[in-house]
């Protein structure tokens, strides 16, 4: 798969998925079907990576355009499916688009059993985003509450496999949210990690249960001050919100009018400018700033397969399923490491590193994925494991 990403766009400039575009290179074989289907609808395309740098404070030491800021907030931040959609109503060619990009990435459920057979003689890590996996994009994000199956769904899991949350909100906030002491918790996009809090069958390689590792301790003063100085001068902007993550400050813009989104870019702008120890990032409908340590979801990830006494092992597989842009970095990870599948949660089609999809879980019945969620497959895999032990103690134990 190409490196090269590229957003997909219709001639008004609305956002509607993303695809592998290589740019002045010959087409793969395997890319073809994705360009043809995208040409023959005359879309445009934007480089999603000139976009991140011209959007990036460390990029130039001169001003950045606005507009870029700008047009890349609208870049990542495609429409929604709506769950009333119709299937009579889409057109052939995002159909073929869409059909397309599913043959390159699998439903997780259909090719579970390829997942399985993949995790003979292996340790199974389970690794969990939060928002928009085990929970739905809620307009308000302190409402983003997790369902009461999910959470079972969540537990079972973590009966059988080491399991960690993997989140850019706060460690406190997520765990809130989850309410699951057996669990590990990577907040902060894994800037702040903490492992199981009561007796657990899974321990660290030194044979303790809890990991606190923070990497970023030195940054939080600044983050605290930051904090206040976007709080007070977004104030003014409508429905902008401001969040505290501890290490990091999600800037969310959901629910601000289009027509305000540069204001919005140019007060944080402003403010990065200020504070040159800080970096700018993007998710979906938020503008992200966390410290400029080498450190992501990633890492998160390495860290924590380090600490179950996995590091450099062939013995281990993780599983990542997330849905963000924050994601790809641990998608990465698991794709470099040769073992392992990251699980994209995903409507629309974008450009990824991860192995396979699943359908997103805001959704009662959409007309894509009809049953594909997140929270079946994590029925499956608890399933699957209890009917495999038989009788047997769980191979998650690190004892």
């Amino acid at each position: 798969m190409s490196n090269q990403n590229g957003i997909v766009s219709d001639m008004k400039g609305l956002v509607i998925g993303e695809a592998t575009i290589p740019n002045n290179k010959t087409p793969s074989s395997s890319s073809v079907p994705k360009l043809r289907s995208v040409f023959r609808a005359g879309f445009i395309t934007v480089s999603w990576k000139k976009l991140q740098r011209l959007g990036s404070t460390k990029a130039k030491k001169t001003p950045t355009r606005l507009s870029s800021w700008v047009e890349s907030m609208r870049a990542s931040s495609p429409p929604r499916v709506k769950s009333n959609a119709n299937p009579s109503t889409a057109t052939n060619v995002s159909e073929e688009y869409q059909n397309s990009w599913n043959l390159g990435h699998p439903s997780a459920l259909t090719m579970f059993e390829e997942i399985t057979k993949a995790s003979e003689g292996k340790q199974l890590v389970m690794f969990l985003d939060y928002d928009g996996t085990l929970s739905p994009i809620v307009e308000d994000p302190d409402q983003a509450f997790m369902s009461n199956e999910m959470r079972k769904a969540v537990k079972a899991v973590a009966r059988y496999l080491p399991t960690a949350i993997v989140s850019g909100r706060s460690r406190d906030k997520v765990y809130s949210f989850v309410k699951l002491a057996e669990l590990y918790y990577a907040g902060s996009h894994g800037m702040d990690i903490k492992g199981p809090t009561k007796a657990t069958k899974y321990k660290n390689v030194h044979g303790k249960e809890e990991v606190i590792f923070q990497p970023a301790k030195e940054f939080l003063p600044m983050i605290d001050e930051v904090y206040k100085i976007l709080f007070e001068k977004t104030k003014s902007i409508p429905g902008a919100i401001v969040e505290h993550n501890k290490f990091c400050i999600s800037v969310h813009f959901r629910n601000v009018d289009e027509k305000s989104w540069a204001a919005l870019a140019e007060q944080v702008r402003t403010v990065l400018n200020e504070h040159p120890k800080l970096r700018f990032t993007q998710g979906r409908k938020v503008l992200e700033i966390r410290p400029t340590i080498k450190w992501d979801k990633g890492k998160a990830l390495e860290f924590l397969l380090e600490s179950l006494g996995y590091a450099n092992s062939n013995e281990v597989l993780p599983i990542y399923i997330g849905d963000d842009q924050t994601d790809e970095d641990a998608f990465k990870v698991v794709r470099d490491r040769g073992q392992g599948f990251g699980i994209l949660v995903s409507k629309a089609p974008k450009e990824t590193s991860a192995s396979y999809s699943l359908q997103d879980p805001s959704e009662a019945r959409p007309y894509i994925y009809p049953e594909f969620f997140v929270k079946d497959l994590l029925k499956l895999v608890a399933k699957w494991k209890r009917s495999s032990m038989r009788g047997e103690q769980p191979r998650g134990c690190l004892n």
